[in-house]
């Protein structure tokens, strides 16, 4: 057994290393206070220091108390304490050329970690010391640099540029439009007499009326359903939408009810389990884990036929908002893409196709994939950089009732 850390003499070197690590792990994202770095030095104190596994336990202990938080940790540890040669090789991956794209848990360190650690890592690369300009303003950057975000192409994004972008998107906490249902709940201005409970409370007070209560309508949230092309044209677009959608989905729990979520390329998947995940890298490498065709053809189609076959009376679709996320580009026969998107049409209760080509000024209809959805759909919207997410959040939130269609 190691003596207590407070009682060797490099015990400064350990609390600076523990102390180290909580701003690692707080710049990673997790909720780390400055109360919990003292707690686990103190821990370490009256529990020694007898083998890694016991700082592994120690740390964990003190520094969080959520479990959608572990994974995050024990990706952070094992980078943090091991050799600082090993430093070198994982900031490679800051590089610009390295994909954006979220490993699949327990694959490696995610982005966030690996920005956490870059500015106080050790032996740092000469090309990586070159990066750090860029990185460090995704901390906190400023109003310019947002503006610049708010208006950069995704296809066109730096690897710290679209981490920074990932993290505006889930400042932008959309909310989801509230529907009036048949049922009541108790309000203090409501319009209407709650007869019910003013009965009992007459029955309470002996027939005196001691108040008069009021009652409004209930509200719900509006269901979602989300379909997303994960074609090759796309697949840059897709993942920083699944981003959005994850933000919606983690909303609050009645939202994570209320939202689907579909990929497709070749073939249709369900991917609105793997989205509830906390952790934003770990849902979306859920995602890429779970599809086998990322990032390769499409068929647009034969996709949406698949989902009315098999998913339109799966979920509350009639009151359903649906976003179709794709470019329109069939290459397959745009007959079934028109009966399709028509069915579809008819099923929701609106239609908004969100298409990345729209960034062109000069965009035209012209495809006949294109030209295929385009009678059926209630609004036509860009999604391809962060303002186009903000106007799509607006009309989110707004109640769009009786609204003609964009295009005819």
């Amino acid at each position: 057994m190691l003596p207590s850390p407070v009682l060797r003499p490099d015990a400064g070197q350990l609390a600076g290393n523990v102390l180290h690590f909580a701003r690692v792990l707080r710049r990673a994202g997790l909720p780390v206070g400055t109360d919990r770095p003292l707690l686990a030095l103190r821990a370490l104190e009256l529990a020694g220091l007898g083998s890694r596994a016991d700082l592994y336990a120690v740390l964990r202990a003190c520094l969080i108390d959520r479990i959608e938080h572990r994974a995050l940790f024990d990706q952070a540890f094992h980078a943090f304490w091991r050799d600082p040669e090993l430093f070198a090789e994982i900031l490679q991956l800051l590089l610009p050329h390295a994909p954006a794209a979220g490993r699949a848990p327990g694959g490696g360190p995610s982005q966030r970690l690996l920005e956490a650690l870059a500015p106080d890592a050790a032996r740092v690369p000469a090309r990586v010391r070159a990066e750090r300009v860029r990185v460090a303003f995704e901390g906190q950057p400023s109003s310019s640099d947002r503006e610049r975000l708010r208006k950069a192409d995704f296809d066109s994004m730096t690897t710290a540029e679209w981490s920074a972008a990932r993290r505006l998107i889930t400042a932008l906490a959309p909310l989801l439009a509230r529907l009036a249902t048949r049922r009541h709940r108790p309000a203090a201005r409501g319009r209407e007499l709650d007869l019910r409970e003013l009965l009992r409370g007459c029955a309470r007070s002996g027939g005196e009326i001691v108040r008069l209560p009021r009652r409004r309508p209930a509200t719900r949230i509006e269901p979602l359903t989300v379909l997303v092309d994960i074609s090759g044209s796309m697949a840059r677009y897709s993942r920083m939408f699944l981003h959005f959608i994850h933000a919606l989905v983690n909303g609050s729990s009645e939202a994570a009810l209320r939202v689907n979520a579909f990929v497709f390329g070749t073939r249709l998947t369900n991917v609105t389990r793997q989205l509830r995940a906390r952790d934003p890298d770990e849902a979306v490498a859920r995602v890429v884990a779970q599809v086998a065709d990322w990032s390769g053809g499409t068929r647009i189609g034969a996709c949406l036929g698949e989902f009315n076959r098999r998913w339109a009376r799966r979920i509350p679709l009639a009151s359903s908002t649906v976003m179709l996320l794709t470019d329109g580009l069939e290459h397959a026969d745009t007959g079934q893409l028109a009966i399709e998107a028509a069915r579809l049409a008819r099923s929701c209760r609106r239609l908004y196709w969100l298409n990345p080509l729209l960034r062109y000024d000069a965009f035209e209809p012209r495809a006949r994939g294109i030209r295929a959805i385009l009678p059926h759909v209630d609004r036509l919207l860009p999604t391809h950089n962060l303002a186009s997410l903000e106007e799509l959040t607006r009309v989110l939130t707004a109640a769009y009732q009786g609204e003609p269609r964009a295009w005819k």
